[in-house]
């Protein structure tokens, strides 16, 4: 069975036991280790230069049946989104970088805006000006597109909360939920076990979800809503443009539709702003 581990902890593990040929193969993959889902074993040897019985032994040294079993866990690997198994692309595309990375963020706006329905725009930003209560959940890289959002509409609608706040639970948020109320999930690869909870407590309460995700992470079956972001980047990280044009569109018609309370609301803050000469 294939090792628990990931691929480069097993690799790391066993860097200080390994003979010489074995440790210049292992330093050889620990660069790129994304690279051993796209060659052949006797390339790989050769590009290490060492032999293809090291190859066999180094694999099955870290636990793999065979050289098959550990690229078929390296391309699992580069698949679920981690960085350092993108690396080599960027490191080895030529042309102009700011051309290529500009290129792939327009197409990512393209293929994201193709594929949504203006009338689920329309559905998801009339429940978000209906909803008692508003709760926006990300977490790692998509905690900030959750903070962003929740700082945009906050401006029109007065119980948007991005959470778990520093020192808070997400029981807290969770109990208090009713079916009109939003909860909006940033769902991109690479999540921690609390999306899970999140998206549980909300369908247990009936609450509306709004789930956004990257073309590359499972769909959420429970969810009223989903939008699927095209993410693909041209180097080592995804590229988020599309879910940040996404938080605007959304911001922008929320502050469109919540019409004159939300114009007494802006007026109110910018009043505000003045009195405490906050900006």
């Amino acid at each position: 069975m294939r090792p628990p581990e990931s691929f480069v902890r097993r690799v790391r593990s066993q860097l200080d036991g390994l003979p010489s040929t074995e440790r210049r193969l292992a330093d050889f993959v620990l660069e790129f280790p994304g690279e051993l889902a796209s060659y052949a074993a006797s390339e790989l040897a050769s590009l290490a230069g060492v032999s293809n019985a090291t190859v066999s032994r180094f694999v099955r040294r870290l636990g793999y049946v065979n050289y098959d079993d550990a690229r078929r866990h390296v391309r699992e690997e580069r698949e679920s989104g981690s960085p350092l198994f993108q690396a080599a692309s960027s490191a080895r595309q030529g042309g102009s970088v700011v051309a290529t990375h500009l290129q792939q963020s327009q197409q990512n706006l393209q293929q994201t805006f193709d594929r949504l329905p203006p009338a689920q725009v329309q559905a998801i930003v009339k429940a978000l000006v209906n909803a008692p209560q508003v709760l926006i959940f990300g977490s790692r890289s998509s905690h900030a597109f959750a903070v962003y959002l929740r700082w945009q509409i906050i401006q029109v609608l007065p119980r948007v909360v991005a959470i778990p706040g520093p020192g808070e639970t997400l029981g807290e948020h969770l109990a208090g939920l009713s079916a009109r109320d939003c909860v909006i999930v940033f769902g991109m690869r690479r999540q921690t076990r609390q999306m899970a909870a999140v998206i549980d407590g909300t369908t247990r309460a009936g609450a509306q979800l709004l789930f956004i995700s990257d073309t590359l992470s499972p769909d959420c079956p429970t969810a009223t809503w989903s939008v699927e972001c095209q993410c693909a980047g041209p180097g080592p990280l995804d590229n988020h443009v599309a879910v940040m044009a996404l938080c605007d569109l959304l911001a922008s018609l929320v502050i469109e539709a919540a019409g004159p309370a939300a114009r007494k609301r802006l007026a109110a803050i910018e009043l505000a702003h003045e009195e405490l000469d906050e900006l």
